[in-house]
C-alpha cells in the first residue's frame, strides 16, 4: 500500500511569500511609472534591481541552508520583504523606494531559496512546487482584481509585504540548522565513505540547464514587465480592463498547474518542457502584437497557462538532480537573473523596436533555448518505469522510486537499458547462512521510497 502523503504547508507558503514579487511585476513596474513619475525604462530598472536582489540571494545562500538553518533563514528573508516592500510602499521618495525594493528583494529570494531547497528533499517535489504555483497564481489573481480600482503606488508592494507578515507564524514548523532529512542523511553518510565527496552530480547537465533557464526567464519576463503597457497602450485597453485579463490568466493558470499535477510524470519531463516552451513563444509573439481586447486575452491567457506548468516541470527537473537541492537554488537564482534582467529588456526592445519585433524576438529565443533545456531533461531525468518493470528483471521493487518525479535516473536503470550478464561461480561447499552480516546486492531503495 501506498504511504499517505502529507502536504509541505510551510514550504507551500514560503514558496508563495518568495514567488509574489516576480507575479506582480507588471503591476508593480506599472504602480512605480505612473505614481512616481518615472519612466518607462526607470520603472522597468527598479523591477530589475528588485529581482536582481532576489538573485544575489539564491547564489548566495545556496548551500547555507543546511548550515544555518531553514527556520532561521526564513525568517530572516520574510522580515526583509515586509521591511524594505512595506517601507517602499509608504514613501514617494524614489531613492528609498529603490532601496526598499532591494531590500525585499534579497528577503523574497532567500524565502525562495529556503523553499527550493527544502522542497528538493521531499518525496515528491514536482508535487510541493506544484502546489507553491497554485497558491502564488491565486493571491496573484486576488491582487490584480483589487489594485486596479485603488489609488497609490506602493499597493502592490504592500500586498507582497502583508503577505511575508503573515506567513511568519508557518515558519516555526521548518527545522533548524540541526535536523536532517533523510536524502541529506544518505548524501552524508556517501561523502564519509568518500563517494559523495560533496561534489554536485550531474555538473555539465546542471549549469547547461541553468544558463537555459536564465535565458527562459529573461524571455518570459521581458513582456511579463511590459504587459500591462501593451494592454493599455496597444490594444486600447483601461487599467481595469487590463486587471481583469491578467486574473484570468492567472486563474487559467490555476488549471493548467493542477493539470501538470494530475498527469505528472506520465510523459516524462521532455516533452512538457520542450513542447510547452513551443507554444509558450507561440503565446509570447501573439500577445506582443495584439490590438485589441480579443488578441491581447487570448494571447495573455494562453501563455499564462502554459507558462507555470513547464515552470513547475523545471523546478522538478532541478531539484531531481542533487537530493540536497543545490541545482535547485542554483538553477532557481540563475532563473531569478534572467527575470531580473526581463523588465529593463523588455523596455528597451519595445522602444528601439515595438512591441511587435520586441515578440518575434523573444519567441525566436524560446524556441533555441527549448533545445538545450529538452536535452537535459532527456539525459538527466530519467524515464518513468512501468509498474512491476524492475522486478520482473530480477533487481529491486523500486518502480514506484523511479516514478516519483524528484528521483534521480540514476537510482533505477531505464526502459530498454541492457542487463548486466549474470556470471555464475561455483563453489565446494554450502554457503553458510550469516544474514546478520550482509544484505541482498539489489539497487539501494531511494530515501522515501516503498
Amino acid at each position: 500500500m501506498y504511504a499517505p502523503r502529507t502536504t509541505p504547508w510551510p514550504l507551500v507558503a514560503l514558496f508563495t511569500a518568495g514567488y509574489l514579487a516576480p507575479y506582480l511585476l507588471p503591476t508593480t513596474v506599472g504602480r512605480l511609472e505612473r505614481g512616481l513619475d518615472l519612466t518607462p525604462t526607470q520603472a522597468g530598472g527598479v523591477g530589475s534591481l528588485l529581482l536582481l536582489s532576489s538573485a544575489t540571494a539564491g547564489f548566495l545562500l545556496a548551500s547555507r541552508v543546511e548550515r544555518a538553518g531553514a527556520r532561521t533563514l526564513a525568517r530572516l528573508g520574510l522580515v526583509l520583504a515586509a521591511v524594505g516592500y512595506g517601507g517602499a510602499a509608504l514613501t514617494t521618495s524614489v531613492p528609498a523606494v529603490v532601496v526598499g525594493a532591494v531590500v525585499g528583494g534579497f528577503g523574497s529570494g532567500t524565502a525562495t531559496t529556503v523553499a527550493a531547497t527544502r522542497i528538493a528533499a521531499e518525496k515528491d517535489p514536482h508535487r510541493a512546487s506544484t502546489l507553491g504555483l497554485l497558491s502564488v497564481s491565486a493571491l496573484a489573481g486576488v491582487v490584480y482584481l483589487t489594485v486596479p480600482h485603488l489609488p497609490g503606488h506602493g499597493l502592490t508592494l504592500a500586498a507582497i509585504a502583508l503577505t511575508a507578515l503573515a506567513v511568519w507564524p508557518l515558519t516555526a514548523r521548518l527545522p533548524g540548522g540541526t535536523a536532517r532529512t533523510a536524502a541529506q542523511a544518505a548524501v552524508g553518510s556517501a561523502e564519509a565513505d568518500g563517494s559523495g565527496a560533496g561534489r554536485l552530480p550531474y555538473r555539465r547537465s546542471g549549469m547547461v540547464l541553468a544558463g537555459a533557464m536564465l535565458l527562459w526567464s529573461l524571455a518570459q519576463n521581458a513582456l511579463w514587465g511590459v504587459s500591462g503597457r501593451i494592454g493599455v497602450g496597444q490594444a486600447h485597453l483601461s487599467e481595469p480592463a487590463v486587471g481583469v485579463v491578467f486574473a484570468v490568466a492567472l486563474g487559467a493558470g490555476l488549471l493548467g498547474v493542477l493539470g501538470a499535477g494530475a498527469l505528472g510524470s506520465r510523459l516524462g519531463r521532455a516533452l512538457p518542457i520542450g513542447g510547452g516552451t513551443v507554444v509558450i513563444a507561440c503565446c509570447i509573439a501573439l500577445s506582443a502584437s495584439a490590438t485589441g481586447l480579443g488578441s491581447f486575452a487570448f494571447g495573455e491567457i494562453a501563455w499564462n497557462t502554459f507558462y507555470p506548468v513547464v515552470l513547475s516541470y523545471l523546478i522538478g527537473l532541478a531539484a531531481s538532480l542533487d537530493a540536497r537541492g543545490r541545482w535547485a537554488v542554483l538553477v532557481g537564482s540563475a532563473s531569478s537573473l534572467g527575470t531580473a534582467a526581463g523588465p529593463l529588456t523588455g523596455s528597451v526592445l519595445s522602444a528601439q523596436a515595438g512591441f511587435p519585433v520586441m515578440g518575434a524576438v523573444l519567441a525566436v529565443g524560446l524556441l533555441l533555448v527549448a533545445v538545450p533545456m529538452t536535452g537535459v531533461a532527456l539525459h538527466a531525468g530519467g524515464r518513468a518505469l512501468l509498474p512491476g518493470a524492475v522486478r520482473r528483471r530480477g533487481g529491486h521493487p523500486a518502480a514506484v522510486v523511479a516514478a516519483t518525479t524528484g528521483t534521480p535516473s540514476g537510482a533505477v536503470p531505464e526502459v530498454g537499458a541492457p542487463e548486466q550478464p549474470v556470471v555464475e561461480i561455483a563453489l565446494d561447499g554450502a554457503a553458510v547462512p550469516a544474514r546478520g552480516e550482509y544484505d541482498t546486492a539489489a539497487a539501494t531503495q531511494a530515501p522515501g521510497g516503498l
